[in-house]
C-alpha cells in the first residue's frame, strides 16, 4: 500500500457565485444566487442564512430577505473554470477533471521539482488567487476519496492534508453528508438509521446498508467509510453515459408542465450525442417529487437512438410509467434525462417497413431517418447561428429561460 498522500482534490469556493462576484464588485460581501425559481448556486454570504443550491426562489428570499438574484454568465464560467484546472496543469500531467470546478491530481512524479504535495497545494491555490481572483480549497491524501473530502472540510478557501497514520481518526468523525454519493436522499435514509457519521457508517453491518440502499450503493459506501478506495487518476475518462436535468421548483405533474420539459431536456442531450457521433441503448428518466423522493423508470432497446423527438417520446412514456405507479404524487420538483450503453454512430441503412411493433423507434425506419435528417438541419443552423437560432416545438419557448447543463448540476447532486 502506498503510505504518501500525493493526491489532490482542488475544488473552487462557491464558484459561479464567487465567478459573479468577481466580475460585479458591487456584488463582493453581500448574499447573492444564481438562479430565479429555483437557486442554482449561492455565496457562502447567502449560505450562511441556509440558502442551497435546489433550494425554490421563494423559499430562499423568506431565508434571506436581502439575497439578490443574478442570472448567471456561463461563458465566464467556463472561462474561469478552465484557466483555474489548467494552473493544476503546470504542476502534473496526472489531472482527472471531474466537473467545471473541480478536479484530481497526483503530484507523486513531480515533488523533486516543486516541493512536497501540501507546498504543491499551497502554490496552486496561491496562482488560482493571484491570476484569477477566485478562492480554492484543496485536500491532500493519500487516496482520491479522502482528498475530496478534504477540500471540502478545508471549506472556505482553505487547505487540509490527511496524515496517512491518522487517516480513520480524520474519517470517522465526519458527517456522512461529506463521502462521495450521499446526497439529500440518501442522508435521509441513513438519518432515519440513526447513522449520521462516517463511523457509523463503517460499523454498521454490510447487509443493513445493502438493505437500506440497494446492493451497489451499499457495497461502495460501506468500502469508502472503512477507507478502502483503490482508484487512480484517470486522465482519459470516457463519457459512459450523457445527461440533462431542470429543478422545477413546485409543478403539479401534468403532461403541460412536464412534456415541454422532456423536449428540452431531450434537445440537449441528444445534440451532444449527434456532436460525439454517439448513440445510446439505454434510456432513463428521473422524476423527484416535491418531498425529495426520486423515482427512476429505464428501457434498453433493440437499436441506439439520438434523435431528438425519439429520445423525448421514450421519456415522457417513462414519466407517465413513474407518476402511474405512484398516483398519490401530484407535485414534481425535478425531471432528468440520460442515455447510456453509449457507442460510436456507424452508417445506417434503411429498413423495410415491416410493421414490428417498435418500428416508431428505429432509427433505421423511415420514420427514425426522417427525424434524424431533421435533426442534422437544426444542429447545422445552429452550429451557425447559434443555439437560440431554431428550436423544437414547445421546447423552443423554454430555451431564453434555460441555462447549461452543466449549470444544473449545482441543482442536485443526488440524482
Amino acid at each position: 500500500m502506498d503510505t504518501t498522500a500525493t493526491i489532490l482534490h482542488a475544488d473552487l469556493d462557491a464558484f459561479y457565485a464567487s465567478v459573479e462576484q468577481l466580475l460585479n464588485p458591487d456584488l463582493r460581501g453581500k448574499p447573492i444566487a444564481v438562479g430565479g425559481g429555483v437557486v442554482l448556486a449561492a455565496s457562502y454570504e447567502a449560505k450562511a442564512f441556509g440558502v442551497r443550491g435546489g433550494m425554490p426562489g421563494r423559499k430562499a428570499r423568506e431565508l434571506c430577505p436581502q439575497l439578490m438574484f443574478v442570472s448567471g454568465n456561463f461563458k465566464d464560467y467556463q472561462r474561469l473554470g478552465d484557466a483555474a484546472i489548467s494552473v493544476l496543469g503546470d504542476f502534473t500531467p496526472l489531472v482527472e477533471r471531474i466537473s467545471i470546478d473541480e478536479a484530481f491530481a497526483d503530484v507523486a512524479g513531480c515533488t523533486h521539482l516543486f516541493g512536497s504535495p501540501a507546498e504543491i497545494a499551497t502554490a496552486i491555490r496561491r496562482r488560482v488567487r493571484e491570476d484569477l481572483g477566485l478562492p480554492i480549497s484543496v485536500g491532500v491524501a493519500r487516496t482520491k476519496h479522502l482528498a475530496k473530502i478534504a477540500s471540502q472540510v478545508a471549506k472556505p478557501d482553505g487547505l487540509v492534508v490527511v496524515d496517512p497514520e491518522h487517516e480513520l481518526e480524520f474519517l470517522h468523525d465526519l458527517p456522512v453528508e461529506l463521502m462521495w454519493g450521499v446526497g439529500p436522499v440518501t442522508k435521509a435514509k441513513l438519518t432515519e438509521q440513526g447513522i449520521l457519521t462516517i463511523g457509523q457508517l463503517a460499523n454498521t453491518p454490510g447487509r443493513s446498508l445493502e438493505r437500506l440502499l440497494g446492493s451497489a450503493a451499499g457495497e461502495k459506501l460501506a468500502a469508502l467509510a472503512r477507507n478502502r478506495d483503490p482508484r487512480v487518476i484517470n486522465t482519459r475518462q470516457r463519457a459512459r453515459s450523457a445527461g440533462a436535468q431542470s429543478a422545477l421548483g413546485r409543478k403539479p405533474a401534468l403532461e403541460q408542465v412536464f412534456r415541454p420539459t422532456l423536449l428540452h431536456l431531450a434537445d440537449r442531450v441528444a445534440s451532444r450525442l449527434r456532436k460525439k457521433s454517439l448513440i445510446g441503448r439505454t434510456v432513463t428518466a428521473r422524476v423527484r417529487f416535491a418531498d425529495l423522493h426520486t423515482v427512476t423508470r429505464s428501457v434498453t432497446l433493440d437499436a441506439p437512438i439520438s434523435a431528438t423527438a425519439m429520445l423525448a417520446e421514450i421519456a415522457e412514456e417513462l414519466v407517465r410509467v413513474a407518476l402511474a405507479d405512484h398516483p398519490q404524487e401530484k407535485t414534481i420538483s425535478l425531471l432528468a434525462i440520460s442515455v447510456s450503453h453509449l457507442s460510436k454512430r456507424v452508417e445506417i441503412q434503411l429498413d423495410l417497413p415491416l410493421g414490428l411493433a417498435d418500428e416508431h423507434r428505429r432509427p433505421s425506419a423511415n420514420r427514425g431517418m426522417a427525424r434524424w435528417t431533421a435533426d442534422m438541419a437544426v444542429d447545422k443552423i445552429r452550429d451557425r447561428f447559434g443555439w437560440q437560432a431554431v428550436g423544437y416545438g414547445s421546447a423552443a419557448l423554454e430555451i431564453s429561460r434555460s441555462v447549461p447543463d452543466e449549470f444544473r448540476k449545482l441543482a442536485e447532486k443526488d440524482l
